[in-house]
């Protein structure tokens, strides 16, 4: 459009005397757009043929141009445009945020037991089915985002900001595309942690080698946590209760040595359970070298790299963060 204009005005400047610019880009506009206002100056003999030429030419370009910018703005074109701007604009604003690829059974209940923390996160899904189920449930994860595109792609990783992530957990139902997941965000980001879902036995060490901090296997878990209902079912329900649930009225929480305040650091179990912890247990305790220690004893330091494992209510919990100045 812009070109037949650019060639309708100087054509009319070139061929007709008493044409100025003004008159030239006039005459063309009147001309393409077939208002049928009357010529600015009377056109010679080789303008009305230059006329009737634009007017062959630039007719359906016109009509096209039109229909196309009518399209656009009322089809809904614009507004998924506004969106997905809208979109890229949160995606820069992340940080400390968790990336889930694959939003299938897994996935859902991933992106809910992150929700129940708090934690912010981006989906990442390909599945336009799936895309418009997480649309129906906008309003229950309103504060997140939902990204369409394939977590395979390095381009999508890169624009759900992995470099600024804390973690990224990959659900996809292919093992295959999983371990490629895992190999792209491990050479993105060496400090991720990568936690992969695993559907076969021979996969598991695959993932690890690629990158992976973790993998699961969803029916393995399920198959046990069943057969262990049958065995020890209080137990298992006593650790149910206890486990992570966001809303549970007993929480497990995990404090790393770089988390605690300095006076806190380089002391025993011991002497840090006689300081006020709110009334919440320390439990378990993991050493540098990623032993676990249950029930640790009072001598145990509490050195770098370490971690401690503490259970309280959410009261008792929340004033521990306080204590620890530590915002989870």
């Amino acid at each position: 459009m812009a070109l037949i204009i650019f060639t309708g005005t100087i054509g009319f400047f070139l061929i007709e005397d008493e044409f100025t610019v003004l008159d030239s880009f006039y005459q063309t506009v009147i001309t393409v757009s077939t208002v049928g206002f009357q010529e600015v100056h009377p056109l010679s003999d080789t303008g009305r043929i230059f006329t009737a030429c634009l007017i062959i030419s630039g007719f359906g370009t016109f009509a096209y141009a039109i229909s196309a910018i009518t399209g656009y703005l009322v089809g809904g074109e614009y507004k998924a445009y506004l969106k997905q701007h809208q979109l890229n604009k949160e995606l820069e604003k992340l940080d400390n945020h968790v990336i889930v690829c694959g939003y299938g059974r897994v996935g859902r209940q991933t992106v809910a037991d992150l929700n129940a923390y708090g934690r912010s996160f981006v989906i990442l899904e390909k599945n336009g089915s799936l895309i418009q189920h997480f649309k129906e449930e906008s309003e229950k994860w309103s504060k997140h985002l939902f990204f369409n595109g394939d977590a395979t792609s390095d381009e999508v990783l890169l624009r759900s900001n992995i470099t600024r992530a804390s973690a990224l957990i990959t659900t996809l139902p292919r093992d295959s595309d999983n371990l490629f997941v895992v190999l792209s965000a491990r050479e993105i980001n060496p400090r991720l942690t990568i936690i992969s879902r695993a559907s076969e036995q021979s996969s598991v060490k695959k993932l690890r080698m690629a990158g992976a901090n973790n993998v699961i296997m969803p029916d393995c878990v399920g198959g046990s946590h069943m057969a262990q209902l049958v065995v020890t079912p209080d137990v298992v329900e006593f650790l149910d209760h206890i486990s992570m649930q966001g809303e549970a009225d007993t929480n497990l929480k995990e404090i790393a040595f770089g988390e605690l305040p300095a006076n806190f650091q380089y002391k025993t179990i011991g002497e840090l359970n006689a300081q006020p912890l709110t009334g919440a247990n320390i439990i378990g305790f993991r050493k540098p070298d990623g032993a676990y220690v249950i029930n640790p004893s009072p001598q145990t330091e509490v050195i770098p790299n370490s971690k401690l494992f503490v259970l309280g209510s959410p009261d008792q919990i929340k004033k521990l963060n306080a204590i620890l100045g530590v915002n989870h």
